[in-house]
């Protein structure tokens, strides 16, 4: 539960979002205390704060247009605070995936940093405000922490379509992976990956494996340096002490 001071300082602080893409107008819909979402080149001027929901690479750009004196904020995992100099900055990355803009933060994690106390506070709010749970990231961590996001999100889905790609040369569909896609991405979050991974490789059945490959090669030839490339790190961490 916020605090009344907390609640004060909301009500009290003139936040804009910039950024008229998904994730802007995310945000947007979700903070109904703020304004926008604005253009690139606005300037900020009337606002306490400002918070950039913009592409990584116009970050800069879009920071240089607001004029000193509100706290800059970007919503970019990979980036650091130094993009928003000379600005006493912060930054608030949802852990999440937007692909609309009446997207729910609620229950996701926040990477949150800021180069002042009140800056930090100010990202902590505002993660608390959409529900999300923030935790600080180091600027030396954020490389690895945003390649982290893209392996679970992004690659999953390319992984998915991959698996989709190879079955619909049997006449199947999506729709008959989708239980088991969910059930194994319900074990993995309870248990891990170790205690989570099923399948003939967990099994030692090398022949069953091979078989399959024989299959990928043959049906979708493009795939089988991924399928390769899988077969080894899933050896690996079957391997691995849980």
């Amino acid at each position: 539960m916020t605090s009344p001071h907390a609640d004060e300082r909301r009500r009290s602080t003139r936040l804009a979002v910039v950024g008229r893409g998904r994730m802007g107008g995310a945000l947007a819909t979700a903070l109904p205390d703020a304004d926008g979402p604005f253009g690139r080149g606005f300037d900020g001027a009337g606002y306490d704060a400002v918070l950039l929901a913009v592409p990584d690479a116009a970050i800069e750009s879009a920071a240089a247009a607001i004029t000193p004196g509100p706290l800059v904020g970007h919503c970019a995992g990979a980036f650091g605070l130094d993009v928003l100099a000379p600005h006493t900055a912060y930054a608030m990355h949802p852990l999440m995936t937007v692909t609309h803009t009446t997207a729910s933060f609620a229950g996701a994690a926040a990477a949150i940093a800021g180069s002042t106390a009140e800056a930090l506070a100010f990202a902590r709010e505002l993660a608390e405000r959409l529900g999300m749970r923030p935790f600080e990231l180091a600027d030396a961590d954020r490389g690895a922490y945003h390649a982290a996001a893209s392996i679970a999100a992004n690659f999953l889905v390319t992984l998915e379509d991959a698996a989709e790609t190879l079955l619909a040369t049997t006449g199947g569909d999506r729709a008959a992976l989708v239980p088991l896609v969910r059930a194994a991405l319900d074990n993995w979050a309870d248990v891990g990956g170790r205690d989570a991974i099923t399948g003939p490789i967990v099994r030692g059945d090398d022949v069953t494996v091979e078989r399959q490959r024989a299959a990928v090669a043959d049906r979708t030839p493009e795939l089988l340096v991924l399928f390769d490339a899988l077969v080894e790190r899933t050896r690996a961490l079957v391997g691995r002490s849980s």
